[in-house]
């Protein structure tokens, strides 16, 4: 189609947060694909850091997304206990990029965007519920934003999704 543009993903995200006037503040960095590398570009900005786990049982009948603390472990045992399932591991890249268009080391909450199916279980350590802020990387590992979690939550209903919370002990 003449004149069309594609949208970054991370436009996408963007055009999303301001149609729900949602407020949020954008940190450009090098590209981070661990934690570790992505803390260190937005050190002192108030916010959560997080990560995002992307699950699946080992049928591939069922995607779960995990948001904790980054500094935190997870334990896939009690994991798999809260959810239910009798073995889980992280999904595969295909299986990332066929849920949410998303490669590795881009995962977040806003690749619920491109999932229409509406087949992935969110889940959010219940800690990080207690903040003002969090941060997540809007489908781009350049970029890292910081939104409150009350508009978070919003953003999360907007597109069609619930969410549970765990406590991990």
């Amino acid at each position: 189609m003449k004149g069309m543009i594609k949208m970054e993903e991370f436009e996408k995200v963007y055009e999303k947060l301001n149609e729900l006037n949602i407020s949020f503040e954008i940190v450009e960095h090098p590209a981070a694909t661990t934690t570790e590398e992505a803390d260190k570009y937005v050190e002192g900005i108030e916010g959560v850091l997080t990560k995002s786990l992307f699950l699946t049982n080992d049928k591939k009948t069922a995607y779960y997304l995990l948001i904790m603390d980054d500094h935190n472990k997870l334990d896939m045992n009690e994991f798999k206990e809260i959810v239910g399932a009798k073995r889980l591991k992280f999904a595969s890249s295909d299986s990332l990029y066929k849920k949410m268009k998303l490669q590795p080391g881009v995962v977040s909450i806003f690749g619920l965007l491109n999932n229409p199916e509406k087949d992935i279980k969110l889940y959010f350590d219940t800690k990080i519920l207690k903040e003002k802020r969090i941060s997540f990387h809007p489908n781009d590992n350049t970029k890292t934003i910081f939104i409150s979690i009350n508009d978070m939550l919003k953003f999360i209903k907007n597109i069609g999704f619930e969410y549970e919370e765990v406590k991990f002990e």
